[in-house]
């Protein structure tokens, strides 16, 4: 079957899950919709493809419409910022730590394939650096997807409390006139351009979310994007996720799900009890700080945040402060606890 017969049946395959979970009223419908039927399709065995290009303008599209979730009273509390970012630290070290322990004393995995396991979000960093080392990739892959898949299916129904109704960003997604939606994409595209260039994680999202929050809460030019445009773009964004699976078996899949689900379930917990303690201390909403703290990606968590009606700058600021941090110290990390690579194969 061709790439482009392949991206076919997987954006059918996401209409189909995404339009059932919007008939049965579940919030995030549309992207937690259709990542459940990609990836029940993908380990079943069909051929299941999300291009890059597609993926990198859903990207685009939704950080430009995110940005109509960050309003002017957003900034009168980022002082606030440094100090959960100092608890931030804290709950990744204790939930990775918490992690490690499953995967290596309860699952037994090998030390380096248990800690990349354990490390929370940013799998394709991750990879490349368990790649240089005696560590088992697809037990890494598997574990990391699962998490993703478990945070994106079960999170909205949890910081709903179990309500349903269209929770999809579109109460505040008035459409901008043509000359501001003309205007605004524009500068969204340079931005998320620019952020590409320098690497910055999740460029083409972060890049115009960004860019669209400092035009929405300036006041300068408001922007969101129309519904129809948005839906597409959290089904394809839910398909991406469940394509993940296509790379391993259902029997790969069976055999890691018990021990993943018993890490993930450590440092969600521990996550969760950080996310508590510091919304107690400063006022701030439970599942805004539980976005910010979970061990899921950038993208993904900023996006359930709009959906949810919370505050997705001050996810997406945590979310990238985490991604970054973990970029500058984890090969140091690495190579202190378990040395130089060897570049040898798994056991």
């Amino acid at each position: 079957m061709s790439g482009i017969h392949r991206f076919a049946l997987t954006c059918l395959l996401g209409l189909a899950g995404g339009y059932l979970f919007h008939l049965a009223h579940m919030p995030a419908a549309w992207l937690s919709g259709a990542m459940v039927a990609v990836a029940i399709a993908s380990l079943l065995g069909a051929p299941t493809h999300m291009p890059d290009r597609v993926r990198n303008g859903a990207f685009f599209l939704i950080g430009l419409t995110m940005g109509a979730g960050v309003q002017p009273e957003v900034l009168e509390r980022i002082d606030e910022w440094p100090v959960s970012m100092l608890a931030l630290v804290v709950v990744v070290v204790a939930s990775t730590a918490g992690g490690y322990i499953v995967l290596r004393n309860l699952v037994r995995w090998k030390p380096e394939t248990a800690f990349f396991g354990a490390i929370p979000g940013t799998l394709s960093y991750v990879l490349a650096l368990a790649s240089e080392r005696s560590a088992d990739l697809p037990r890494i892959a598997a574990s990391q997807s699962l998490r993703l898949f478990i945070l994106v299916a079960i999170l909205p129904m949890v910081l709903t409390n179990g309500m349903t109704g269209d929770l999809e960003g579109v109460s505040r997604a008035v459409t901008a006139a043509p000359f501001e939606l003309v205007l605004g994409g524009l500068l969204c595209l340079g931005a998320s351009w620019t952020a590409n260039r320098l690497r910055i994680p999740g460029g083409w999202m972060t890049g115009a979310f960004f860019m669209s929050a400092f035009l929405n809460a300036t006041g300068l030019l408001p922007l969101a994007l129309p519904v129809y445009l948005m839906i597409p773009s959290y089904i394809v964004l839910g398909a991406m996720i469940g394509c993940r699976f296509a790379q391993m078996s259902l029997r790969f899949f069976l055999n890691l799900i018990w021990g993943s689900l018993a890490a993930f379930a450590a440092a969600f917990s521990i996550a969760s009890l950080g996310a508590w303690g510091v919304s107690a201390a400063m006022g701030l909403p439970f599942g805004q700080v539980l976005l910010s703290y979970a061990p899921g990606g950038l993208e993904v968590m900023t996006l359930l945040a709009f959906i949810l009606d919370l505050d997705p700058a001050f996810v997406a600021a945590h979310q990238l402060v985490r991604f970054i941090g973990m970029v500058l110290l984890l090969p140091v990390i690495t190579v202190l606890v378990f040395g130089r690579g060897v570049n040898s194969p798994a056991e």
